[in-house]
């Protein structure tokens, strides 16, 4: 009977390792989840540069094809630049690109873009500069 007992007893864990397991997962958090969303805003940002890019490209296209910019973005896509609009990763939004005018307001009405994103990027330069 005695050996009975002694079974169950050592069945689970105890209070203290599992402490423990908890201590060792919380130090490892604790170094990992910076990482982690410092990638995710790495990751964020990189997305913005391509958008940026491709809009910028399919904007040069148009012209040349044209001789004149889009009035708006949509025409990029409903004249087939675009498949659709490109969303700004930074704010989850497509309606919040700045839209920059051509020096001649005669020659369309976007120029170019910027992101709408408030704040900064992890090198310091405003969202709104690229």
């Amino acid at each position: 009977m005695a050996t009975m007992n002694s079974e169950i007893r050592h069945a689970g864990f105890t209070l203290i390792e599992l402490l423990v397991v908890m201590v060792i997962i919380a130090s490892l958090l604790t170094l990992a989840v910076p990482r982690y969303f410092h990638s995710v805003e790495k990751s964020r940002e990189a997305v913005l540069r391509g958008n940026l890019v491709l809009v910028r490209e399919s904007l040069d296209k148009f012209y040349s094809d044209n001789g004149r910019y889009p009035d708006n973005l949509n025409d990029l896509v409903t004249r087939k630049y675009l498949r659709r609009l490109p969303q700004d990763p930074v704010t989850d939004s497509d309606v919040t690109w700045i839209i920059v005018p051509p020096p001649d307001s005669a020659k369309g009405g976007v120029y170019d873009i910027h992101s709408g994103a408030p704040g900064t990027s992890l090198s310091g330069t405003p969202y709104s500069e690229w």
